[in-house]
């Protein structure tokens, strides 16, 4: 069974700016909002909600403030301690059930893009990725997924919010003291228009980096764990710390820059609300004067000046993350918006239920300046049939192998089951005909129960002990204290080179397939085991067709027919 691997380009291959890229990119990652869209716009309003109720607060208080002060009678006081008391309840009700509606909207919304990213990412895979090393990889997977999770709630709902909240703030105004409206919207105006958009482009710079730099870090440590017994026996653990300061360095470095930015604009911020309310005042004072207001409301218009900006306030965090959540949704379509390098037909044929294995006049080469890999290939592998080839490391073996699964596709001629081309036929019905076990197949970190049965979720416990008898491993299996329910750790760790081949080799035996394609099944065995191991799956088998490809000479004569691949062509030994 295959595991798919990535491997090549760095994060810094690529473009650091993905310009108007970044934003098409986004505008796809937004779609896949609509489906909670009711629970966003729940969010949205119980958010607004959330303002309005502290706007209101601060409006009553002021007032109730200025009115206790000429000493009322308390019952003339009794409305307004009432709806303060209200507003509070209600702003705290409010803002609870927007944090609970929008941390609802945003798990789903997570799921949802994750679910969609793997999607998108799982037909690339049979070809390899060819892309970015494993922990760039899971830097997008899970640190730009995250990122885009805040997509709708704190970059598109604060918008929303303000804009509501600008509105109901200049109603307030007009009703209270016309006069002031203009001087209190172009304060509002600067701190939702301008600020932001100094903010952003102060952060443009760094914001395009760290996810970059992030991706960095993690391969970094990725690859350091994973090669942390290489490197002490090396004497190049000290080397590899300090590359990996370096890289937090730069990582530190972009994230105090994005600091500098939000402080930069939460001090523009508040000082756009200082200028707010001294303007409201200085338009306010003439007019208790003039009698045109009344002096208990002069403190409530205050307060209403500093009240709107609890709505404005988030814009420069949310231009911020609107900028990073484009280069997160560019990252992660410049991966999965690749041509996959095979793909299902728009009708597929259905799947023979009987017939050969065959590859015709096979011609291919990894790039168009390339040399032949395989130069006119024929092979015929019918039911029951036993077949080793053979072949020098880099002679194509595993590239035959892929061939027969549809990891990739010939450049010429033609590979067919039963006589109908894999090409015309579904890539799961070509992958349960045939099984291909690779050298380095994948083992999960579960137990070998569970690693046996991905090939075959319905098999009965005959039919896992039969495999493992096949696979040379069913007496070392019994005498583990925990037998099947063994750990293997991460990617077999916990096991030899030998018993982690053959767990692997175990559950290509138990699939059901018609035909098994198994590349250096004993490979780390030594020769009396390799014996054995091939006398077991030749003659354990039953009716299916084998292809054992290997490298070694061991039990050649245990083999239908012996071929050799030798530049790009198959002979028979």
């Amino acid at each position: 069974m295959r595991s798919g691997t990535s491997s090549g380009m760095t994060s810094g291959d690529l473009a650091p700016s993905a310009g108007p890229a970044a934003w098409r990119s986004l505008l796809r990652a937004a779609h896949a909002g609509r489906a909670e869209s009711r629970r966003l716009l729940l969010s949205v309003l119980l958010g607004w909600g959330a303002v309005l109720a502290g706007g209101g607060l601060l409006i009553a208080s002021g007032y109730l403030i200025s009115r206790a002060a000429q000493r009322p009678e308390i019952l003339a006081l009794s409305v307004v301690i009432v709806l303060v008391r209200g507003l509070a309840i209600a702003r705290a009700v409010s803002r609870y059930g927007e944090r609970l509606a929008s941390h609802d909207a945003a798990l789903r919304l997570l799921g949802r893009l994750r679910a969609t990213f793997y999607r998108r990412l799982a037909p690339l895979v049979p070809g390899d990725l060819g892309g970015p090393r494993s922990g760039d990889l899971l830097s997008r997977f899970v640190g730009d997924v995250d990122v885009l999770q805040d997509l709708y709630l704190r970059a598109l709902a604060p918008p929303v919010v303000a804009a509501l909240t600008i509105a109901a703030t200049t109603i307030a105004a007009w009703l209270l003291l016309p006069a002031a409206v203009p001087a209190l919207i172009a304060c509002m105006l600067v701190a939702a228009v301008a600020v932001p958009a100094l903010a952003a482009s102060l952060a443009a710079s760094s914001g395009r980096r760290q996810a970059h730099a992030r991706a960095a870090l993690t391969t970094e440590i990725v690859e350091t764990i994973d090669g942390a017994a290489e490197l002490a026996v090396a004497g190049r653990g000290d080397e590899r710390v300090a590359r990996l300061h370096a890289a937090d360095g730069d990582l530190a470095s972009l994230a105090r820059r994005d600091a500098l930015a939000a402080g930069t604009a939460t001090t523009l911020g508040s000082l756009c609300a200082g200028l707010a309310v001294i303007t409201v005042l200085l338009a306010g004072i003439p007019a208790v004067d003039s009698g045109a207001l009344a002096g208990v409301l002069l403190a409530a218009l205050a307060f209403l000046a500093l009240a709107a900006f609890e709505g404005v306030s988030p814009l420069p965090a949310a231009a911020r993350r609107l900028r990073a959540c484009a280069e997160a949704a560019y990252r992660l379509d410049a991966l999965v918006d690749r041509e996959p390098t095979v793909r299902d037909p728009a009708v597929a044929l259905q799947l023979p239920c009987a017939g050969d294995l065959v590859l015709e006049d096979v011609h291919l080469r990894y790039g168009p300046d390339q040399p032949w890999v395989l130069d006119g290939i024929d092979l015929r592998l019918a039911p029951g049939r036993r077949i080793a080839l053979l072949g020098p490391s880099g002679s194509g073996k595993s590239t035959i192998a892929h061939l027969l699964v549809r990891f990739r596709d010939p450049d010429a001629g033609r590979v067919s089951i039963g006589g109908a081309g894999v090409a015309e036929l579904a890539q799961d019905d070509v992958r349960r005909a045939v099984v291909l076990a690779e050298q380095d197949a994948h083992l999960f970190n579960t137990s070998i129960r569970e690693n046996i049965m991905l090939a075959r979720r319905d098999a009965s416990e005959q039919d896992l002990w039969r495999a493992l008898e096949a696979a040379g491993i069913a007496h070392w299996a019994r005498a583990l204290p925990d037998g099947l329910e063994t750990l293997v750790g991460e990617d077999g760790g916990l096991v030899s080179g030998g018993q982690r081949q053959r767990i692997a080799l175990a559950r290509a035996l138990l699939a059901d397939a018609r035909f098994l394609v198994l590349d250096e099944p004993t490979a780390h065995l030594d020769e009396v085991t390799a014996q054995q191991v091939i006398h077991d799956i030749l003659t354990r088998t039953g009716d299916r067709g084998v292809l054992v490809i290997t490298h070694s000479d061991i039990a050649l004569d245990q083999y239908d027919e012996v071929l050799e691949l030798r530049a790009g062509r198959i002979t028979r030994r």
